[in-house]
């Protein structure tokens, strides 16, 4: 087990965003709950104080702080996405609900924290031995929202989209 571990920071919400994200990826899951034994800044007694949780093999807690404070995007969390399915099913989730997207892969989900939906080859397209088609693949991630797998592999081989 690592000694370090995110602490996430909400105003009520902990355990709901805490059951969204264990909800996405496999090796997650929800380890403990802890309430507010007084009333506190935190919230009344009874309520939601931490979600201790696993996403995806990394340990996470989930804090209700009593006290909104925006994330910025310097800190994101990005998932590597073995598929287009994955990457669209990520997407479709992270983004629904009030959540916001931008470019090259970045969202900030409904919560305001960002990630990263990154397909796993993308680094080989912007790494690869054909420099010429690193480039374009780079450009081509750029211009993107979403990134599209099969559009970043036709720039990379040079091939107009279709």
């Amino acid at each position: 087990m690592s000694k370090i571990s995110p602490c996430l920071w909400f105003d009520g919400e902990a355990e709901e965003a805490a059951n969204l994200y264990v909800s996405l990826l496999p090796d997650s899951r929800i380890e403990k709950v802890q309430k507010n034994t007084v009333d506190s800044p935190a919230g009344k007694a009874g309520s939601v104080l931490v979600v201790e949780f696993t996403l995806a093999g990394q340990r996470f807690m989930a804090l209700n702080g009593g006290t909104r404070f925006e994330y910025t995007p310097a800190v994101s969390f990005k998932i590597d996405c073995a598929d287009q399915a994955e990457v669209d099913r990520l997407w479709d989730k992270l983004s629904a609900d009030g959540g916001s997207v931008q470019r090259c892969g970045w969202l900030k989900d409904r919560y305001g924290l960002s990630w990263q939906i990154v397909p796993s080859v993308l680094p080989e397209l912007l790494g690869g031995p054909d420099r010429a088609g690193a480039q374009r693949a780079m450009a081509a991630m750029m211009q993107m929202i979403k990134l599209d797998i099969a559009g970043l592999q036709k720039a990379y081989e040079g091939k107009s989209a279709a």
